[in-house]
């Protein structure tokens, strides 16, 4: 590790190679043991613990997860955009993350590119598509004549499968597939080695996604552009990573080559995000039992999990005893289904067993009343009238109507607070008066 630090202190541009794996591939990323905080002391949240991958260079990592488990916090650390807490992020060998000289922010900026989720809102509305292209290339001065500029620019716009003519256009013109079109031009016209591509398709119609997905690979094929491919969905990362790794609530659970993921899911949490890719089948897909993920089935108490390399390239998350359990399920070569099909009997039983009755239904409405707001009318009102506050605080307390009750009471004890104050002022005032 010191041996890093010291290099980033002298190095100010990167490496034309990074280190070499234990397979003769190149390491372009290397993710180690990265903590990621916001806020500071009480307030403070741990939004990524621990993580750690690699990324070699022309191929495709994905890492998945649900809404909130950390994927763009790690793809927005990466860029230098979310500080490291913890860890460090390596690039070619050389540290990226913490303070660096400006030479090499340089270089990380035109080597590592973002794809954003959202077209419409990462484009700058008041620039033509031109200058939005352009942009890199101005600040990097990637072209030696203003001809070469725009035969880059226009290059790069036809393989998007846009036109030139749609470079005096601005973003508010196209559809949503076209701009997302747009931000690839934008990140490939900087022919980049990285490219984080943070859920760039989640906002697009279906078929637009799939050409979407054959532009990024054939930029791959091409290029030898690698990418951070950051999804939820695991049916679509399936068929254009080498790699991918599983993050639940700021852990990576486990990371493995695509294959092995889809026929070795051990983590649960992998396994049941497998099990809720839709299968085609209707009928298959009706009779489907989802296998639902519970945290509380491990004890971490009393042994503290690791992420550990059982075999084959294939990382978990887990204690000392789990990892036990995935090595023998592992070795056992038997290919785990994640998804039980019933019989229409069996499901329509397990849908009678798990289905609320009435009385269940009525008492979950009843928990939060539609006019349950705690409105601020409430607490002005008791505030000049508190102990008409007091009275209608308890009468939406026994309705079950607890904001309201709480604005209430909060606008009454401060009215009466008040109140009290200016008693005492001018009692004090009075008694000096008659000194």
């Amino acid at each position: 590790m010191n041996k890093n630090k010291n290099q980033t202190e002298t190095v100010s541009v990167l490496p034309e190679h990074g280190p070499i794996d234990e397979n003769g591939r190149e390491i372009l990323l290397e993710v180690k043991n990265v903590d990621i905080t916001f806020g500071k002391g009480d307030n403070a949240v741990k939004a990524v613990k621990n993580a750690s991958f690699k990324i070699r260079k022309g191929e495709t990592f994905s890492l998945v997860g649900e809404s909130g488990s950390g994927k763009t916090t790690i793809g927005r650390a990466v860029i230098r955009v979310n500080p490291c807490a913890g860890g460090e992020i390596l690039y070619k060998g050389v540290r990226i993350s913490g303070k660096i000289p400006r030479s090499l922010d340089r270089e990380v900026i035109r080597n590592i590119q973002m794809v954003f989720q959202d077209p419409a809102a990462s484009l700058n509305e008041r620039a033509t598509v031109d200058y939005i292209i352009s942009e890199g290339l101005y600040n990097f001065g990637l072209f030696e004549s203003e001809a070469d500029r725009v035969q880059k620019v226009e290059n790069i716009i036809k393989e998007v499968g846009l036109l030139p003519e749609h470079l005096t256009r601005y973003p508010h013109e196209f559809s949503g597939g076209q701009r997302q079109r747009i931000g690839l031009a934008r990140a490939m016209v900087m022919h980049p080695e990285l490219v984080i591509a943070d859920e760039p398709i989640s906002a697009l119609d279906v078929s637009i996604r799939a050409q979407v997905l054959n532009l990024m690979k054939k930029f791959q094929q091409e290029m030898g552009t690698s990418y951070l491919f950051i999804a939820h969905d695991l049916s679509i990362v399936r068929f254009i990573s080498d790699h991918i790794a599983v993050i639940y609530k700021g852990d990576i659970v486990e990371v493995a080559p695509a294959e092995e993921l889809f026929d070795f899911p051990l983590h649960p949490y992998t396994h049941s995000l497998i099990s809720a890719i839709p299968i085609p089948d209707p009928l298959l897909e009706k009779n489907k039992k989802l296998f639902t993920y519970d945290p509380s089935v491990h004890d971490y108490s009393k042994e503290k999990p690791e992420l550990v390399d059982i075999g084959h390239n294939h990382f978990v998350y887990g204690s000392p005893s789990e990892i036990a359990e995935y090595k023998r399920i592992r070795e056992a070569g038997e290919p785990i289904k994640p998804v039980t099909i019933l019989s229409p009997e069996e499901k329509a039983k397990l849908d009678a067993e798990t289905k609320p009755t009435s009385d269940v239904i009525d008492e979950a409405i009843l928990e939060t009343p539609l006019h349950d707001t705690g409105s601020l009318w409430y607490t002005i009102a008791s505030f000049f009238l508190p102990i008409i506050g007091i009275i209608a605080g308890l009468i939406f307390k026994k309705k079950n109507h607890i904001r309201n009750f709480k604005a209430c009471l909060k606008g009454a004890l401060i009215g009466i607070g008040v109140v009290a104050l200016i008693v005492i002022l001018f009692m004090i005032m009075l008694w000096m008066a008659t000194l």
